[in-house]
């Protein structure tokens, strides 16, 4: 039988073979594109997810606004009114400065060392990028930011916190996103800046090093030069600080900072920027510094820096600015040559009276601190000394160590102080603690103002010896007793009450009795010199005589309390107790700032005019933010006014006038006018003088620390002794300097009427009735006798 063959049917019915495996190719292939594509959607959209900070996973980013006006921190500058600088307030020392006023070998220096294609690439060089990448896998650490990428980073502080978002706490993915920041910004910054810009703008905002940020500040600060005078070697060793301001900075790196300036040589030689026998030669050059780094002040180093520093801040606070980093141009009512005129005056007149100062306590072999019966102070010193901080640390640091402490106390060292015997002002001493003390309070100290009454503008402010070892202000910051200079104040009452400066009190002893806290109580006021002419005086030869007697007198008769409301209408704001003395002025402590504000209302129409001292604040492109206009209101009448100034004319006019001295002093050309007070206090613990003229109001102060420092005689010690001297030299030199413009002259003529009756007979010189009626009064009388209104009394008699 033969074999069956299987038949079709039969075949079907089994297993069949699997096919070959032929399609991960394709599926590797579609995923393939499909990764392509999202890192193509990712490079596409990636950017825009950073720069719009998308839910708020990358941090902020610059706006447009930011872009097209970058803020710089640039420090705000302080100027005198004739254009001085003085001072600066920043957080960040920078003044920036036009690329033309840069040395081209900085500039060409820069691009070779830190961006050598700058001028090809539009904000970010690949080659450099893929550059630094090959190098870092090679453990190399090679940078590959352009000077675009370095100025975003910089100007925009991209990598600080306040720019971090939720992947900026990520290590590696916050470099990364903040260096897609950077790159962004970068090619922004290229879109709307020229190259040059970009270099000006890079070189005036990074740092140098010792807080000097921006190329005119580091100039200044390493070589005491400009930019555009740099030395091929200094431009090299400022880009070079580029790198690692600390780690390069020659001043306390200097081998570092020598072979990086190298570096930079050397590429500058690659670039061909200079020769190659050049660059050898200046390699070998060491590097040279004059080295000044510009101290971080709040303001100018001057005593009236604290007032500047709080008007600003109060502007600042009501305007959204900061002064810190808005490059301000703030300029001040000071002129620095009058300034300078005050601050020479003070101090030859005190240097000279610290001589009489110490040889007199000398003579008498003891020291100047005193009481009443001017006997020496016990144990002064050491009361004092347990009144500073510097004690207050060493008692809590050595507390229940009392030996240690005073071994503290005692312990010698060199000091640098104060003096007046050399012409720096300064020199150095081995002292301790309380031997520093004892030998500061023997200075007398000063402080002196000087104002334009009309407009409120502060010509001169001098508040003491020396701002570097004294830094307490003496005008407006120290508040003394004003004696006599209180005077007129009494006077201004009584004229505005129904006084003329020809009424008459007579100079006499004279017992005050009043009520003080429910208790009868009484005072008898001295005359200075224990004397009592018995003269019927009028109030203008009293005031410039300064009689106390008729000054008590005439106080009780207008009321103390109306005596302090006047003073405060006219600029006092200290608070005054309305008590008898009050026109003694021993009724309360007032300030030079004060008594130059209060007098300057008598030479202003009787307007009260708040001292200025800022004038203006201008942006860093100098346009004006802010005029300050002068602040001005009525607080008397004209005619009072008018008559005020002419009763302190009588210090110079009334025979025995308390200003007579100033008869000394170059200052009589033109037939001139000066108006002013003296003032001593009890003791002769403060000598005042407040000095006037038809343009300038002038006030000082002289005295010790403390008031139980003093002089002990009138001879020395009384205010036209003291202060007066000082106005004096001041305005010799004012009038000197042509440039300023003040001349002598008399007093503005009255612009109202003066009903009351003004010109009067001296007292002490009856037959010379025509020399007590001056120019204005003379013109006053012929205009009423040809409108038919008759002789006046005053001249009848």
């Amino acid at each position: 039988m033969a074999d069956s063959q299987p038949t079709s049917s039969s075949l079907s019915t089994g297993p069949k073979p699997k096919a070959p495996r032929r399609r991960w190719p394709l599926r590797l292939a579609s995923w393939a594109w499909v990764g392509f594509g999202l890192v193509v959607i990712l490079f596409l959209v990636y950017p825009f997810l950073v720069s719009t900070n998308f839910m708020f996973l990358f941090g902020k980013s610059p706006s447009l606004a930011d872009l097209e006006n970058p803020k710089v921190e640039q420090a705000s500058e302080i100027y005198t009114s004739d254009g001085v600088l003085i001072g600066k307030y920043f957080r960040e020392n920078r003044s920036p400065v036009a690329l033309n006023q840069m040395s081209p070998l900085l500039i060409k220096a820069l691009i070779a060392t830190e961006d050598v294609r700058f001028y090809e690439h539009s904000g970010i060089d690949l080659q450099a990028v893929v550059g630094g990448a090959f190098s870092s896998l090679r453990g190399e650490k090679r940078g590959g930011s352009t000077i675009t990428q370095q100025l975003a980073k910089n100007l925009y502080k991209i990598r600080r916190q306040q720019s971090r978002g939720a992947l900026g706490y990520i290590p590696v993915v916050s470099t990364i996103v903040a260096k897609t920041k950077e790159w962004l910004t970068a090619v922004d910054l290229e879109q709307r800046y020229t190259k040059e810009e970009i270099l000006r703008m890079y070189l005036n905002t990074v740092e140098y090093g010792s807080s000097a940020f921006g190329i005119k500040v580091a100039a200044k600060t390493f070589f005491h030069t400009s930019p555009d005078s740099l030395k091929p070697e200094e431009a090299a060793m400022l880009v070079g600080v580029l790198n690692n301001p600390t780690a390069y900075n020659p001043k306390f790196h200097p081998a570092a900072a020598l072979r990086r300036r190298n570096v930079v040589l050397d590429r500058m030689g690659q670039a061909g920027v200079l020769p190659a026998a050049q660059i050898k030669a200046l390699k070998a050059t060491p590097i040279v510094l004059n080295y000044h780094v510009e101290p971080h002040i709040d303001g100018p180093d001057t005593y009236f820096r604290s007032a500047i520093s709080q008007f600003v801040d109060a502007w600042c606070d009501s305007t959204g600015h900061d002064m810190y980093r808005d490059g301000m141009k703030i300029y001040l009512s000071i002129d620095s040559r009058m300034q300078a005129h005050a601050e020479e005056a003070l101090h030859e007149r005190m240097k000279s009276l610290q001589r009489q100062f110490d040889n007199f306590w000398r003579n008498r072999g003891s020291n100047p601190w005193v009481d009443e019966k001017g006997q020496e102070i016990p144990d002064f010193i050491l009361t004092q000394m347990k009144r500073t901080e510097s004690y207050k640390s060493l008692a809590a640091r050595y507390k229940g160590q009392p030996q240690r402490l005073d071994s503290a106390l005692n312990a010698k060292r060199p000091m640098k102080v104060f003096t007046w015997k050399h012409d720096d002002n300064d020199t150095t001493l081995v002292m301790s603690p309380l031997d520093s003390l004892a030998y500061y309070k023997h200075f007398l100290q000063s402080g002196m103002m000087c104002m334009d009454p009309y407009t409120g503008q502060i010509k001169a402010w001098v508040g003491g010896l020396d701002f570097r070892f004294f830094q307490y202000d003496h005008v407006k910051q120290g508040k003394r007793q004003a004696g006599s200079t209180f005077k007129p104040f009494v006077y201004l009452t009584a004229l505005d009450n129904g006084y003329s400066p020809c009424d008459r009190i007579r100079d006499q002893r004279v017992t005050i009795n009043y009520v003080e806290n429910g208790q009868p109580m009484e005072w008898k006021p001295d005359n200075v010199t224990r004397e009592y002419t018995g003269i019927n005086m009028t109030l203008r030869h009293a005031m410039a005589r300064s009689v106390n007697s008729v000054t008590a007198q005439l106080t009780e008769k207008v009321g103390w309390e109306n005596v302090a409301k006047y003073a405060h209408k006219v600029g006092i704001t200290s608070p005054l107790l309305p008590v008898p003395s009050i026109g003694l002025g021993s009724a309360g402590d007032v300030s030079v700032y004060e008594m130059v504000d209060a007098y300057s209302t008598f030479m202003n129409n009787g307007f009260r005019s708040d001292p200025r001292l800022v004038t203006r604040i201008e942006d860093r492109n100098g346009n004006v933010i802010q005029q300050f206009d002068p602040m001005q209101h009525r607080a008397i009448p004209a005619e009072t006014a008018w008559l005020m100034t002419y009763m302190l004319r009588g210090g110079m006019e009334e025979p025995g006038g308390t200003s007579q001295a100033l008869w000394d002093y170059d200052l009589w050309h033109n037939d001139n006018q000066i108006g002013g007070k003296t003032g001593t206090t009890s003791n002769y613990s403060d000598g005042w003088y407040m000095g006037m003229t038809k343009d300038l109001m002038t006030g000082v102060w002289v005295g010790g620390e403390d008031r139980s420092i003093h002089f002990v005689g009138s001879q020395q010690g009384e205010g036209g002794r003291t202060a007066l001297p000082i106005f004096g030299k001041f305005m010799e030199k004012v009038y000197q300097d042509k440039d300023l413009g003040y001349t002598p002259g008399h007093f503005p003529k009255p612009t109202v009427k003066i009903n009351k009756k003004y010109t009067c007979v001296s007292e002490s010189e009856p037959r010379r009735r025509a020399a007590a009626i001056d120019t204005i009064a003379a013109d006053n009388l012929l205009e009423q006798m040809n409108n038919g209104g008759g002789v006046p009394d005053s001249i009848r008699r």
